[in-house]
């Protein structure tokens, strides 16, 4: 929750004092980019050869770790004064390649979207309440086992706001064989990378998770506390917070989006696909069956989840060593699709790459006159050669009497699931390595 509208512009502004912090895992190459052209495309590179072993920024804003099983990420990291933090190049290298293997260009934020149930305020936090100017700083004791980094601000001066950290996540896996004579398990560690950043009363988390198997989680945590001038919803849409039914926090929603640059395997000249399964119900004595349908997609989509379908990015030229192609599968979180804006109704946009399109909503950058400043409209039927991704995970924030003080932590996101990049789990122990394609019976 938040002020109400005329305190809401300064009430934005009470963050400016965070700063970011890199951990010493890290690192972020500022990227600096000139002068851009309204409308001007992205720059599509040729296919590439395998990434080398470091991404090409300073050691100050480089992120690298080894985790359990010997897969090691690598990326650099840069601060955004709208956007906030930015991860650049970021790869992904299993014990058994002899090269990183590129995952994404680039990958942020794109926007905090919080429109109230009242319809009197409505936020865009990144490009209108000052997000990127609230970086917080952090203490040792938010960051545990990790390295904070100072991070540079402009107008601001330096933040301790860039947490980078490994944190156990339980079983990577586990099997028994058949005589229950073996079992093959392994806990695992990710790498998290994390900011802060203070809005008004709302403090966001900005989290991502990388994982030994190659999977990589974004989440936006929110937490901080009710705005204390929002308890006045006695018109059926807030939820009484205190004592009796006197105080009202009015319901709102936030609808978070991330803009992803793929570039698998260091081209940015990636391919889309839709699936989607569908269920025949039994007939006789047989039983439901399943068939799947691939959809290549070939120009920009505004697209719906839905039970049985997903989406995923496939490299143009990288193969593991089964010959298929590489490729990563978008997984969202529980969303709740917000109907009230266009750019709001969809769960995932795949728009052609332009270097002025960054924010999903109130775009700030020159895309020239007239031009849309909104996701959805961006979607025109051009074809797709450098797709960019936008995931769209919303959740209804409904208060209750435990959101105070201060509000427990409320996740949204989504993961990137690797489908193919590797011929076998990246984390197969050599017992088992020969089994690919077929187990051994029995073991």
């Amino acid at each position: 929750m938040r002020f109400s509208t005329q305190l809401a512009a300064a009430s934005r502004l009470r963050g400016t004092g965070a700063v970011l912090a890199a951990a010493a895992l890290l690192a972020t190459a500022t990227a600096a980019a000139g002068p851009v052209s309204p409308a001007a495309a992205e720059p599509v590179a040729a296919p590439a050869a395998p990434a080398a072993a470091r991404p090409d920024c300073s050691a100050a804003h480089r992120i690298e770790q080894t985790l359990d099983g010997g897969t090691t990420w690598r990326m650099c990291w840069r601060y955004d004064t709208d956007a906030g933090l930015v991860l650049d190049k970021v790869s992904y290298q299993p014990k058994s390649a002899a090269a990183p293997i590129r995952v994404l260009t680039s990958a942020k934020l794109a926007q905090i979207h919080v429109p109230y149930d009242d319809g009197k305020n409505e936020f865009d936090d990144l490009t209108g309440a000052g997000f990127g100017m609230g970086l917080q700083n952090l203490k040792p004791a938010e960051c545990p086992g990790g390295t904070i980094t100072p991070v540079r601000v402009a107008d601001l001066g330096t933040v301790k706001g860039l947490c980078t950290t490994t944190r156990a996540r339980g079983h990577a896996y586990r099997m028994a064989n058949d005589q229950m004579t073996k079992v093959w398990q392994a806990q695992g560690k990710d790498l998290l990378v994390y900011t802060v950043n203070k809005v008004a009363w709302y403090e966001y988390i900005t989290e991502w998770r990388f994982s030994s198997d190659g999977t990589i989680a974004a989440n936006v945590g929110a937490t901080g506390s009710l705005s204390p001038m929002d308890y006045n919803a006695t018109d059926g849409r807030g939820w009484p917070i205190g004592t009796g039914a006197r105080s009202y926090a009015t319901s709102h929603a936030h609808n978070v989006f991330w803009r992803l640059h793929f570039g698998l395997d260091g081209s940015p000249k990636d391919r889309v696909e839709q699936f989607d399964s569908t269920v025949t119900r039994p007939t006789g004595n047989g039983g439901p069956k399943v068939r799947t349908v691939r959809t290549p997609v070939t120009k920009e989509l505004a697209g719906d989840a839905k039970t049985m379908r997903w989406w995923r990015v496939v490299s143009q030229n990288g193969k593991n060593k089964d010959g298929h192609a590489r490729s990563y599968e978008i997984v969202p979180g529980p969303s709740a699709t917000h109907d009230g804006r266009g750019f709001t109704r969809h769960d995932i946009y795949f728009t052609q790459a332009r270097a002025c399109e960054q924010f999903a909503s109130n775009n700030i950058r020159d895309c020239g006159r007239g031009a849309p400043d909104s996701v959805d409209k961006w979607v025109n039927g051009e074809p797709l050669v450098n797709p960019i991704a936008w995931v769209n995970i919303g959740f209804h924030h409904i208060a209750r009497d435990e959101d105070q003080q201060p509000m427990p932590v409320h996740w949204q996101g989504f993961q990137l699931a690797p489908r193919d990049v590797t011929a076998m789990n990246p984390l197969t122990p050599p017992a088992l390595a020969n089994e690919n394609g077929q187990p051994d019976q029995p073991r």
